[in-house]
């Protein structure tokens, strides 16, 4: 079965393989097939052919099929070109294109998760000096020994402000650096990826 997708920037279609993924000699194989080797790239990016951004549907779906698969999975891409396109500069260009595509969106995303965790760290130790000041506030007031509601939602309130100041580094060690992490190895992995030209 193809699903077919429009390429609305150039009225051009091109026509993808729907899961599940066929396996060949144990890799699970990502199918495209292309009227033209331009359907794969980005028009409008002016850098040489080799060093051209992928067209977004096409690096889309070659994501997205790859995430779906388990990370251990070896996976293999085959394009499907006219045979008359078929030749071994041709494959060989386009495997160099989608290799350097992907090596550099793991690059970008390694310079995002080095930004993220700096940026950890640095809330972290504003977080903490908050803390230790928001804890000192409460010790001190608690020390006045003041009675009335508002010596005592003073003193309640430092504390909760305290460690609701520390939401944004919990929330960056926690949470955020491991999606960023998972998605630089899914681009160094399709940096890799084996890729065949097929005719047809």
């Amino acid at each position: 079965m193809w699903v077919i997708i429009s390429l609305c920037d150039s009225g051009r279609v091109m026509t993808m393989a729907a899961s599940p993924y066929r396996r060949e000699n144990g890799f699970s194989v990502i199918e495209i097939k292309l009227h033209e080797v331009r359907q794969l790239f980005n028009s409008l990016d002016p850098a040489p052919f080799h060093e051209k951004d992928l067209e977004a549907g096409a690096a889309d779906y070659i994501v997205d099929s790859v995430r779906d698969l388990p990370s251990d999975e070896p996976v293999k891409l085959a394009l499907y070109l006219p045979s008359a396109n078929c030749d071994r500069d041709t494959a060989r260009m386009i495997e160099e294109s989608i290799h350097h595509y992907f090596d550099y969106r793991a690059d970008v995303t390694s310079h995002e998760l080095t930004l993220t965790l700096q940026q950890g760290r640095t809330a972290l130790m504003i977080g903490l000096a908050f803390l230790f000041v928001c804890i000192v506030a409460q010790q001190l007031i608690g020390s006045m020994q003041k009675p009335g509601l508002l010596w005592r939602t003073l003193q309640e309130g430092f504390q909760i402000i305290g460690w609701v100041a520390m939401w944004k580094p919990l929330n960056v060690f926690l949470y955020e650096w491991w999606p960023i992490r998972s998605k630089r190895t899914l681009y160094r992995k399709l940096a890799r990826v084996p890729v065949e030209l097929r005719g047809y």
